[in-house]
């Protein structure tokens, strides 16, 4: 089936679904293939629970009357996103980074909401397949998107930049992540960098922190609304405080949010930035971003009555880690401890960085330190080490932690939300 004859299924039916088990009525099923799961199993049931029409890449799972053959369901999807956008014409800020891109997104969508009907990326749906439903969620009535794209792998950001055609592009930083899949530093700036090419090819606008040395050497030659500490900039700010909240000066104004530390400063900067290059009242920016609250488990702070806990356990890698680590060392704050869980996906390099993680934490200040997972085992210092998050609970039900300001910090497959609930 062609691309053009889905799409006007799509405008009849303008909801697509790519889970058996949610199936809006008169929507649009695309069958997906994973590991253990084969979509094409459940078109017909999809059909059953409300779906219009399904469409599958196995030919024996067509009907040619509500099921339909096309030859990459993945690939029919990303092309429908991509003719819907184009279709549409709304303008779109594409957003990527090694670390701080959905906090900037969710920052920069309050801030564009202030005046906008806008739309922006749903939790986590930043890859291959989350950013074209995301793009399949516009309708005319959209003045603005703000999509998030990732990437743990070479030449994915280039593939979705082709299917969202951003106007307007923020690469939040480049740091160290998922090497195991990119062979090195030099291949995430590569992958990274397609956003800028993609702008610089279409003429489009980059909104860049132009403090960042990275940043600066590869945006030669776009057009482009600077943003960082020094006063000849578009926008300006400096920190006020990050002990434990985020606060900063900006235009006159001190800005209150409810971030933890100073390592969010350039994330809010940015929102600002789109803020007033979008023609967003000061006020409104102001009152947006102090208003914003961050959830799942990205820079919350919570008081147990016990202890007082920043959890940042979401997503961990070396420069994430390190900055959320020299911030906490930072501040004033009595029986301070750290939680640290194991970063994942950094191959060959693993062994290397969590060392260097560790030594970080020698000599400081600190009432203590524990290491958690395969990967900071092997560190040499004289912290506590577990084998698994399982064990340090194991430990903590034993050994209650109280009247502590503790920062817990790993990648999200460590589980370390469940030493919450016993801190």
């Amino acid at each position: 089936m062609k691309i053009n004859e889905i799409y006007e299924l799509y405008k009849a039916n303008p909801c697509v679904t790519t889970d058996s088990r949610n199936c809006p009525k008169s929507s649009l099923f695309f069958a997906m293939k994973g590991a253990s799961f084969n979509g094409n199993e459940f078109a017909k049931s999809a059909i059953d629970s409300g779906c219009s029409y399904a469409f599958v890449d196995e030919e024996k799972y067509a009907d040619g009357k509500s099921v339909f053959y096309v030859e990459s369901c993945l690939s029919s999807l990303q092309q429908l996103a991509k003719l819907h956008r184009e279709t549409l014409g709304t303008k779109i800020i594409g957003i990527t980074g090694t670390n701080g891109k959905t906090t900037t997104k969710e920052l920069v969508s309050a801030v564009l909401q202030q005046k906008y009907n806008t739309l922006y990326t749903q939790g986590n749906f930043n890859n291959h397949l989350g950013v074209p439903l995301t793009l399949l969620r516009l309708t005319d009535k959209h003045e603005v998107a703000v999509v998030e794209m990732g990437a743990n792998h070479p030449g994915e950001i280039r593939e979705l930049v082709e299917i969202v055609r951003p106007n307007y592009g923020i690469i939040t930083n480049i740091g160290k992540a998922h090497l195991e899949g990119f062979g090195s530093f030099e291949g995430v700036v590569r992958t990274k960098v397609a956003l800028y090419e993609f702008i610089r090819e279409t003429n489009g606008e980059i909104l860049i922190n132009y403090d960042n040395e990275v940043l600066r050497s590869i945006s030669a030659d776009i057009k482009s609304f600077r943003y960082g500490k020094d006063s000849k900039y578009d926008v300006s700010a400096d920190v006020r405080s990050s002990d434990p909240f985020l606060s900063l000066n900006w235009n006159g104004r001190v800005v209150s949010t409810h971030l933890i530390g100073d390592y969010n400063f350039e994330n809010v900067l940015a929102a600002i930035a789109v803020g007033r290059r979008m023609d967003v009242a000061d006020d409104l920016i102001t009152a947006a971003i102090e208003k914003y609250e961050p959830q799942n488990n990205r820079s919350q702070f919570k008081d147990t009555g016990r202890n007082r806990l920043i959890i940042d356990a979401y997503n961990a890698n070396p420069t994430s880690m390190k900055a959320s680590l020299l911030n906490f060392l930072q501040m004033d704050r009595p029986n301070k401890i750290v939680v640290l869980g194991d970063m994942k996906e950094l191959g060959a390099d693993s062994d290397q960085e969590h060392a260097a993680i560790a030594n970080l934490l020698v000599g400081e200040a600190l009432k203590d330190v524990f290491l958690i997972g395969s990967c900071f085992m092997e560190s040499t210092n004289l912290f506590h080490r577990f084998e698994t998050t399982e064990s340090f609970l194991d430990w903590l039900k034993l050994n209650p932690i109280t009247d502590c300001n503790v920062l817990i910090k790993g990648s999200n497959s460590m589980h370390l939300t469940k030493v919450v609930d016993l801190l």
